[in-house]
């Protein structure tokens, strides 16, 4: 596991051979190596220029690796290298090395050309460390099979023992909690951070407790409601809903992340305060609901119909969860009632990741579902569309990843969860149980 920020400072400088994986979940990887030096294989490039007609995210890395590769040839010849902001060097390189048969099949031939030219760069200065840097395990493998040092790339990674939970417990005097509910506030507790969720216990008297929410300034714990408040027809059932409901419903919080296996009600609760905020207290201009779709791009245009009809089945689960806030009965179902209503209404609208790109969001109420797909540099391109008045909602399962570059730390919803953690205008929840059913909870634990 490598994470390039721990190879500063080392007294021997070290050549990095970067896999067309790592530029397409990174474009910013150049970069990253500081005085080191980075070899981009030639079949590194010709599999990028494979993607840089795709309309995803995908495709936006492959043309902006591109466009760094050009201005960096503009400085010199890659193929005997250039200088790097940070004092190392890049270059670019081929080779006529036949790797073994058994290590060369047809179906691996741009992974066995990478390789290939890994042991070149190895061989030809046996003084300085040799890694191959790629997110594919399998490569990994291989490379470690004929005596490459292999690592993965780990820039952004954040291990999911250490994530932010968004909320803790504290021990207190039995007299802090009185003053909790009497005062309204009481001083804020060493190690929290503003909007961290406390649940204030005392120890001599174990049903004594309090809760409340560190404020957005961070000096003051405030109270929550002891009374459950129905939001959209639905109430908390546990603990960390109405922490991510608090949440949802203050306006002065404008970034939520919402982290929870399925059946943890991370979505219907967005989708109930946003309905509320939107529509009941008219903060927001609109709802508007999105999520990373996997396949996207070329397999979405082949589908039949509008975008509306194209998108449905990548949409089903909000969907299902609209149709639950409308507490649509079998009956109403048969009788044609369907979430539908909500879009011919304007109560929200349902559009692709792809189409926010490059567009300004004012006072909205933002809804991306399943952001554990989407890329870091995806997630700092959806927030910073957010304009004047909007607030953004990421939810997702950072086990359940459908992007082929990334995995459960190296996400974009888990990079801001700790990125905003102790932000005045942001603010976290993990839910942890789930609520779906009781076969649907037991299927999370033990499948």
């Amino acid at each position: 596991m490598l994470d390039p920020h721990s190879v500063t400072g080392s007294q021997v400088s070290k050549n990095f051979v970067l896999d067309t994986n790592v530029l397409l979940h990174d474009p910013g990887a150049l970069y990253a190596f500081e005085d080191n030096n980075v070899v981009i294989p030639i079949y590194v490039i010709e599999e990028i220029d494979k993607f840089k007609r795709d309309m995803n995210e995908l495709g936006r890395s492959a043309r902006g690796v591109s466009r760094t590769l050009d201005e960096l040839r503009a400085q010199g010849n890659l193929a005997q290298g250039v200088g790097l902001p940070a004092g190392g060097s890049l270059r670019v390189a081929f080779t006529g090395r036949s790797l073994p048969n058994a290590y060369s099949m047809t179906s691996h031939e741009a992974d066995s050309k990478i390789i290939a030219v890994a042991l070149d760069v190895k061989e030809s200065t046996p003084e300085t460390p040799t890694i191959l840097v790629t997110k594919d395990v399998n490569l990994r493998i291989r490379a470690d099979a004929l005596g490459l040092v292999a690592a993965d790339y780990e820039h952004d990674r954040t291990e999911l023992e250490e994530l932010y939970s968004g909320w803790r417990e504290v021990r207190v005097e039995g007299e802090v909690i009185d003053a909790l509910y009497r005062e309204g506030s009481v001083p804020m507790p060493d190690g929290c951070v503003p909007n961290q969720f406390v649940q204030l216990l005392d120890p001599d008297h174990p049903n004594h407790s309090g809760v409340g929410r560190v404020d957005p300034t961070g000096t003051k714990v405030e109270p929550l409601p002891k009374k459950k408040e129905r939001v959209w027809g639905i109430t908390a059932r546990n603990r960390e809903q109405a922490f991510a409901l608090n949440l949802l419903l203050d306006d002065r919080i404008k970034l939520v992340t919402l982290v929870g296996k399925a059946g943890t009600g991370k979505t219907l609760i967005a989708l109930a305060a946003a309905l509320r905020k939107a529509h009941e207290e008219k903060k927001y201009q609109r709802v508007l609901v999105s999520r990373p779709i996997f396949p996207l791009g070329r397999d979405l245009g082949y589908l039949p119909g509008d975008i509306e009809e194209k998108l449905q089945p990548w949409m089903q689960p909000i969907f299902d969860n609209l149709e639950l806030l409308m507490g649509l009965s079998s009956e109403d179902r048969k009788n044609g009632r369907s979430y539908e209503e909500m879009l011919h209404l304007g109560m929200l609208e349902v559009e692709p990741l792809t189409y926010i790109r490059g567009r300004s969001i004012p006072d909205q109420f933002l809804i991306v579902d399943e952001a554990q797909n989407l890329t870091v540099h995806e997630v700092k391109t959806i927030i910073s569309r957010a304009g004047e008045g909007t607030k953004i909602i990421l939810t997702g399962d950072p086990y359940q990843i459908d992007n082929p570059y990334m995995d459960a730390t190296s996400n974009g919803l888990v990079h801001t969860v700790n990125r905003f953690r102790g932000r005045s205008i942001s603010g976290h929840i993990t839910l942890r149980k789930g609520e779906r059913s009781e076969l649907a909870e037991l299927a999370a634990e033990v499948l």
